[in-house]
């Protein structure tokens, strides 16, 4: 495995990311990525509105969790093994996510040969836990 290199964001990454169609109607921006971890952002709009009080959709809730998860994994290259996609998602809504910007940190907490397990939390501004949220991502061999 090899760690990319330069900043924690990587411009190639950074630019990618921002032009990816779902995150550009999401509002979705990435806000920092090290080795097994990224954060980004999500500015409720008209759009990602839908939730208790206005909150964000839960939809939206559990496309933040799929986002940042890749967003984490991709801070590692994992030599031998080409993306095979989500395997597992599962989220817990604990508090409805309202405010001017919401986070979701994606930490890895496992790779395997086959399957690596990522952990996410959804925060608010105040950085109460609003959402839980565990994938599984498939590798398959070269």
């Amino acid at each position: 495995m090899s760690t990319e290199s330069g900043d924690a964001i990587s411009e190639a990454f950074a630019e990618h990311f921002e032009k990816h169609p779902l995150h550009q109607a999401l509002g979705v921006r990435l806000e920092a990525r090290q080795e097994d971890f990224a954060r980004i952002s999500i500015a409720p709009s008209e759009v990602t509105q839908g939730g208790i009080g206005g909150s964000l959709h839960g939809g939206v809730l559990a496309a933040l969790v799929d986002i940042v998860m890749l967003a984490a994994l991709s801070t590692v290259q994992s030599e031998g093994k080409h993306p095979a996609g989500t395997a597992d998602l599962n989220i817990t809504y604990l508090r409805p996510a309202l405010g001017k910007l919401i986070y979701a940190e994606g930490t890895v907490v496992k790779r395997g040969q086959q399957l690596a397990m990522i952990e996410v939390s959804i925060l608010d501004e105040q950085g109460r836990l609003c959402a839980k949220g565990r994938t599984l991502y498939a590798f398959r061999k070269a």
